[in-house]
């Protein structure tokens, strides 16, 4: 073995015994060696070249041995939420904080809400394997945080508790486990109606939706939105800084999930909804790492027009938008925007500006387009109806996504 292969392993390692938030001392224990054993396999001193070796490393780090031995599986594997990460978000939502006997250690809501803000980033910029190495502690930390703290910081740490559910429920939904993100999302409804508080509802009604889509209950999704657009109608009058953009998100949200219903009327009908809100809002408006406005709510009428099968209006629709202010938007809304423009472009036909907008999608966030159902989907419907260059192109797109025809 090559010197560079030793430390590629050694490398390989480290970097996972990290993602899996193991100390040194953890896993050197869970694979029967010592700490300087494991310090010289992860500098590349010792070589981990045995089979039943490298096993047993791969089996405690929950990955499969070709991701420490082959380049291609290890940058696959590297670049995407796996299923123990996904168990492990499954394992938090089964913890019931609640029902311990002594009361919980109090947990400072300003450290919980920089771990939020730190994961919404991380979400917003599409990666999700910071995401899910992380949320697990925050879901844990910010339930501790509602149990042991006081009425004055009881709303703040609810909001952040209802903040960590709502990115577990995203998390699932983008990677189809779609019955656990309707539990994620139940958990932040439960939460912000034990608060009462609006903005907490707004946004845990949003994830409660989308869950509900996930599982083809989407006219109960189309209720529960327009009941909580309603509900906060009142407030969003008379403080419409704070709340204007979560009522533009439900309206958004209804849409689209119209769409999916094949009700183009109704569809229709909550994108004006949403329109009047974007012409209400000012760039002062907090908007809650929404990103409400005028280039959010137009990309979102692309997106329902492609779930309506209407590919050529959809296109037509998108060539109306400034390019500039949805380069202003995050990469996660931008590169969902690119996957439309993708299905949109199969959808009539034109195979190889479909194969341009899904290469610009995996530029802009790679995860999106490597990892997620979704774009694999896109990725085999591709390379069943391209020739000559695009064909090639999508080729080297699917190996690293690791899908076939």
């Amino acid at each position: 073995m090559t010197e560079a292969a030793k430390d590629e392993i050694g490398g390989r390692v480290r970097y996972w015994r990290g993602r899996r938030n193991l100390s040194r001392k953890q896993f050197a224990d869970m694979v029967g060696r010592s700490t300087s054993w494991l310090d010289k396999v992860e500098s590349g001193d010792r070589e981990l070249v045995r089979l039943p070796m490298i096993e047993i490393v791969a089996d405690a780090l929950g990955i499969d041995p070709a991701v420490l031995t082959d380049h291609v599986r290890a940058e696959r594997a590297r670049h995407c939420v796996d299923a123990l990460e996904v168990r492990a978000i499954r394992t938090a939502l089964a913890a019931y904080p609640g029902l311990a006997v002594h009361a919980a250690e109090k947990v400072s809501v300003d450290n919980v809400k920089r771990q939020a803000s730190y994961l919404d980033h991380a979400w917003m910029t599409s990666r999700f394997t910071v995401v899910a190495r992380h949320l697990p502690k925050l879901m844990r930390d910010a339930q501790a945080a509602v149990q042991s703290n006081d009425r004055a910081d009881y709303v703040e740490a609810s909001r952040i508790l209802v903040t960590a559910y709502r990115l577990a429920s995203s998390m699932l939904l983008k990677f189809e486990a779609n019955d656990v993100a309707w539990l994620a999302a139940d958990r932040a409804m439960h939460t912000a109606l034990g608060v009462d508080d609006t903005w907490s509802m707004a946004r845990a009604t949003r994830s409660a939706a989308r869950a509900m889509k996930s599982t083809h209950e989407q006219s109960q999704a189309i209720v529960v939105l327009l009941a909580m657009a309603d509900r906060m109608r009142p407030e969003v009058d008379t403080n419409a800084k704070q709340l204007l953009s979560l009522q533009g998100m439900l309206y958004l949200a209804a849409s689209i999930t119209a769409a999916r219903q094949d009700d183009a009327a109704l569809a229709r009908e909550m994108h004006d909804e949403a329109m009047a809100a974007t012409l209400r809002f000012e760039p002062r408006y907090d908007d809650h790492h929404t990103f409400f406005g005028l280039a959010n709510t137009l990309i979102h009428r692309v997106s329902a027009l492609v779930r309506l099968h209407e590919g050529g209006q959809a296109l037509e629709f998108a060539e109306t938008i400034d390019p500039a202010s949805v380069m202003a938007l995050p990469a996660e809304r931008r590169a969902n925007f690119l996957l439309d423009l993708t299905e949109a472009h199969a959808g009539v036909g034109n195979y190889r500006q479909a194969v341009r907008m899904l290469g610009q999608a995996e530029q802009v966030a790679s995860e999106e387009v490597r990892c997620r159902p979704l774009a694999h989907g896109l990725l085999r419907s591709l390379l069943n109806n391209t020739t000559g260059e695009p064909a090639k192109l999508v080729r080297q797109m699917a190996e690293r996504a690791g899908v076939e025809a």
